[in-house]
């Protein structure tokens, strides 16, 4: 400090006072749009207001209309849009011509604490803080109220028949509603809302000024409050801090600033942000996000300098080598204890379904998803989810792989694909376990294959379903001596039904959405009864829970069943169509023959509508009556529900015509249809 102080001596010692009369009411004006040099001191100012809490000021200015750069014509003709031909108290341009102009504030900081202004008097300095540092910015709510009129001409010109048309208006009918209680979370994301903040805002009154120019008595009246008032010697105290506990107390550190984030989607990770992660959690994310990727892409993605040694490390802990390229395993897309936001597929399911989709793509470039779909039995959205992630469509040859393949990686690190191979293969070993097939039953990787545009997805479907014909065939003849065969029905070629599980689409060895078919119960029964009483307990509880079913819905409903049930738990041998019908009508349950229109495009599955007919309780009859209904019209409106119901039963109340219609029908447009019968 000795020689810091003979280097630099002090030539001058100012004292410094701290003057609080204007401390709550000194505002910094700022024009960023008006140059230095062209200050507003000498205009004339017509009005000033301002509302406190929000420190928003609005001011308004005369422009000197006798100035030879002020278009005269130009602004007569933006008072006439305003204001219009007619004269009234409330017009914005008493002159007729754009006479004044409009400043608004916005706040340049919300906090100033570190802000003041100092004047400099006799070798004092003395120091007033801010309230508030205010930018002022030309206003065009003018332009506002221009568009306004307009609107209000032209719709003064439109409404001429307006008289007519009011008395023609039908009476419509108003319908009272009673607002739930607010939750806590909702009235948090309510007074958050823009909407909640503006009416906020506009509720605090304006408070009106006065204006007094820099030279007015009274400015230079007000200015005298920004010296400290009271220069007491006895009052001032000594600094006695340290040289770095001072500068602290002048530059503190902005703790604000370190929680300070940019609003974005909560999904969205920045590259900076990335960068900050380790290096494994990098890896992860950017994987999870891109689904599938070259080595050498992620690698540049990566910060320069990174060891792709310890990339490779990483990378093989989240992903799996198809062709070369990296994609992202199963459970990383679907962890555990979570489900499909399709269809509610657990996870678990969807793993091993995804896992097959990957290893086909392990043996050739292009696969069908007809293929898929009849083989991991999930519905088409989860299959089309899959094939999304690592393949694109191509017009008659299915879906390809979207990437090349990278020859370069596999050369280059030999080790690693030989590693991940036998990785595969374990994976297969599962795979065949799960959907019992096995590796000769689709076309071999190195194999010469003809160009897939020869071969359509209708083709290789129906070659796979007569291997698994034939490989059934033999199972039953082994598992049943006295030659029982099971009825073979053709399945429908429709993608938006995965549900067909009759024998011809069955698996290979007669496996149901990936897990194998068990042919005994625990006590010795057959196959055929246990699985009979499977389907009858769940085709009760399925109509006891939504009464009214079409067959596409009910199919859809035990699809979802079969993928839910652990591996090795299904009693399902193979399940059509007709077994599923058989079941239903055995379940105290009918088919209701609703007269759909001609033009319907409705398919043959959902103009099949089944509902719950014997139950047991007192709304059998209720239920019943409406079914009757049904079978002369495919809608009908509530007063008919309730003149059918009050030939039945004296006086029904509105809660049982309430329960016997929500229980069977949805409402759509006025008109009540049963479950499922909506045609859009």
């Amino acid at each position: 400090m000795a020689s810091g102080e003979d280097d630099d001596p002090i030539i001058e010692e100012i004292d410094v006072y701290l003057a609080k009369s204007l401390s709550d009411k000194l505002y910094l004006f700022q024009y960023p749009v008006r140059p230095s040099t062209m200050t507003y001191d000498d205009v004339n100012h017509l009005s000033a207001k301002i509302k406190p809490k929000q420190q928003k000021v609005e001011l308004e200015m005369a422009i000197n209309t006798m100035s030879p750069n002020y278009c005269r014509s130009k602004g007569e003709q933006i008072a006439l849009n305003v204001d219009g031909t007619t004269y009234e108290e409330t017009n914005t341009y008493s002159a007729k011509m754009m006479d004044k102009q409009s400043f608004t504030s916005i706040q340049a900081t919300t906090n100033t604490s570190r802000y003041a202004a100092a004047v400099f008097r006799k070798g004092e300095l003395h120091v007033t803080p801010l309230t508030g540092i205010l930018q002022m910015r030309p206003s065009f709510s003018y332009l506002d109220k221009a568009d306004t009129k307009t609107r209000e001409r032209e719709a003064a010109n439109e409404g001429g028949d307006s008289s007519q048309d009011e008395a023609e208006e039908d009476v419509k009918a108003i319908t009272v509603r009673f607002s739930r209680p607010e939750s806590e979370q909702a009235r948090q994301r309510r007074i958050q809302s823009y909407e909640f903040l503006q009416r906020k805002q506009a509720e605090e009154p304006w408070v009106h000024l006065h204006y007094h120019g820099v030279k007015d008595s009274r400015s230079e009246h007000e200015r005298q409050y920004m010296f400290c008032q009271s220069v007491d010697a006895s009052e001032n105290s000594e600094l006695v801090k340290s040289p770095k506990e001072y500068l602290a107390m002048l530059m503190p550190p902005l703790a604000e600033e370190k929680v300070i984030k940019p609003v974005g989607p909560s999904n969205v990770l920045s590259m900076a942000q990335l960068r900050t992660l380790p290096l494994g959690d990098q890896v992860k994310t950017l994987m999870k996000n891109v689904k599938v990727m070259p080595f050498a892409n992620l690698m540049g993605l990566l910060a320069s300098g990174t060891d792709s040694t310890s990339v490779l490390r990483c990378i093989q802990q989240v992903a799996l080598l198809v062709q070369g390229n990296w994609v992202v395993k199963s459970d990383v897309l679907y962890p555990k204890n979570t489900c499909s936001p399709h269809s509610g597929v657990p996870a678990e399911v969807l793993c091993r379904g995804r896992d097959f989709v990957m290893w086909r793509f392990t043996l050739e470039r292009s696969v069908m998803r007809k293929e898929i779909t009849s083989i991991i039995k999930l519905p088409p959205e989860d299959v089309k989810e899959f094939l999304e992630h690592v393949a694109v469509p191509r017009v008659n040859r299915g879906w390809e792989f979207m990437l090349p393949t990278d020859a370069e990686f596999i050369k280059k690190h030999q080790d690693i694909a030989h590693r991940q191979h036998m990785l595969w293969l374990g994976i297969q070993s599962k795979l065949e376990k799960v959907f019992n097939f096995s590796k000769e039953d689709f076309i071999p990787k190195n194999s010469p294959q003809p160009e897939p545009v020869h071969i359509s997805g209708e083709q290789r479907l129906k070659m796979a379903q007569e291997r698994a014909q034939e490989k059934q065939k033999e199972r039953d003849a082994k598992k049943s001596p006295g030659g029982v065969h099971v009825k073979q029905e053709a399945v429908s070629d429709r993608e938006d039904e995965p549900m067909d599980t009759s024998s011809s689409s069955a698996i290979p060895n007669g496996s149901l959405n990936g897990y194998p078919g068990d042919h005994t119960n625990g006590n010795g029964g057959s196959p055929a009864d246990t699985s009979s009483l499977e389907l009858q307990e769940f085709v009760r509880k399925t109509f006891r829970k939504h009464f009214v079913l079409t067959l596409s819905e009910f199919k859809r409903l035990f699809n979802l069943h079969l993928a839910s049930m652990p591996a090795g738990r299904s009693v399902f041998h193979s399940v059509s169509d007709h077994m599923l019908q058989d079941a239903i009508l055995s379940s105290q349950c009918k088919q209701i023959n609703v007269p759909f229109p001609a033009q319907s495009k409705a398919a043959s599955d959902e103009q099949k509508v089944f509902g719950l007919w014997e139950t047991g309780d007192e709304f059998d009859k209720h239920r019943r009556l409406l079914y009757d209904l049904f079978t002369k019209n495919y809608r009908v409106r509530r007063n008919m529900v309730q003149a059918k119901l009050a030939q039945e039963f004296e006086n029904p109340s509105k809660a049982e015509i309430d329960r016997v219609l929500h229980d069977c029908c949805s409402s759509h447009a006025g008109m009540w249809y049963l479950k499922g019968t909506i045609q859009s």
